[in-house]
């Protein structure tokens, strides 16, 4: 086989051009730090790649979003905390002292009576508590206050969400807007049925009505389930010229009813706070777990890379060297 000159300059540059592109390819990976720069180069990873960072990115708004829950949350609970705090006072101090007989006359009776109209008030004031502009015991209707306490025929009337909360022909009204939702996605597989009502199970539900926290409708004997209604009624019984002692002790127990509810829903909401502490700690180590699959599908190890660009330098210094003595000596060159 004759091998001319041409056909050794042709595989020389061939092979230099070679070593020059797997020099630059080794340069480009060190100062990148990334096993490939465009889905050509390793079609396989950038495909694993994209879904992965699409994956930490969702995990990343999951993340975020928990956080956003648990501070709702601690404002829902923390006025879950002012309320049970105003009735336990209420209802133990001034309840108690009311009834004492040394406290029987009606100057110091209307000294108690404006202590309960004055906690009213304030206990509508942390009903209608709101969190980054968002009504937190307003369920789905967050945009809106809830609770508001009116006079109608001289009687004090207080309102859910437009509705009587102590009128019995609104029962069923008001039960349906106590089973109010208002649902996040939290990374748990949000399932939605074919008459777009949310799976429970699927989804972290933001919603606590506050007729839910403080009462709602009345009693078998007609006394009324809502605190701040019986706050109300408690003072006017106190203003009364004869005070009816029967009537003072029936109200402050159905009262006293209302705060165990209060403490109740407290306790959910703990249980509540747990379970979002949980699901933030199983969202940061997916978060930790993903950011380790992209660094090994994307991410080079410096180390390697390193000395391979080290050997493809030396491959292509060589190369050069090799290319001052391609052309041999001819026969031309010893003719005289």
């Amino acid at each position: 086989m004759r091998i001319t000159t041409n056909a050794i300059l042709r595989n020389y540059k061939s092979n230099l051009s070679t070593s020059i592109s797997n020099l630059d390819t080794m340069r480009t990976r060190v100062m990148t730090s990334r096993k490939f720069n465009s889905t050509a180069e390793d079609p396989a990873s950038a495909l694993r790649s994209a879904v992965l960072e699409r994956k930490y990115a969702r995990n990343e708004d999951y993340l975020s979003l928990v956080d956003d829950v648990q501070s709702f949350q601690d404002a829902q609970e923390d006025a879950a905390m002012q309320i049970n705090t105003i009735s336990q006072n209420l209802s133990k101090k001034y309840g108690l002292e009311a009834l004492n007989g040394t406290n029987g006359t009606l100057d110091i009776r209307e000294t108690y009576a404006a202590a309960w109209r004055g906690a009213q008030e304030s206990l509508l004031l942390s009903l209608n508590s709101s969190y980054e502009g968002r009504y937190v015991f307003a369920g789905s209707d967050g945009m809106t206050s809830p609770f508001e306490l009116t006079k109608e025929n001289g009687k004090q009337v207080l309102k859910y969400r437009g509705v009587d909360v102590d009128d019995p022909a609104s029962l069923a009204r008001l039960e349906e807007l106590s089973e109010d939702s208002a649902y996040i996605d939290l990374g748990f597989g949000l399932t939605i049925d074919g008459q777009n009502v949310v799976s429970p199970s699927s989804a972290f539900d933001t919603s606590l009505p506050g007729i839910n926290l403080i009462g709602y409708g009345q009693n078998d004997d007609g006394t009324s389930k809502n605190m701040v209604i019986l706050a109300g009624q408690i003072a006017d019984v106190l203003s009364q010229e004869d005070f009816d002692v029967e009537e003072y002790k029936r109200l402050l127990n159905a009262f006293d009813e209302g705060r165990s509810n209060v403490l109740e829903k407290i306790t959910t909401l703990g249980t509540q706070t747990e379970f979002l502490t949980t699901t933030k700690e199983r969202l940061e180590s997916n978060k930790i777990s993903l950011a380790s699959q992209i660094d090994n599908v994307v991410n080079v190890d410096m180390a390697e890379a390193i000395m391979d660009f080290s050997w493809a330098q030396y491959a292509y210094n060589a190369a050069l060297k090799v290319g001052n003595n391609i052309l041999t000596p001819s026969f031309i060159d010893f003719m005289s």
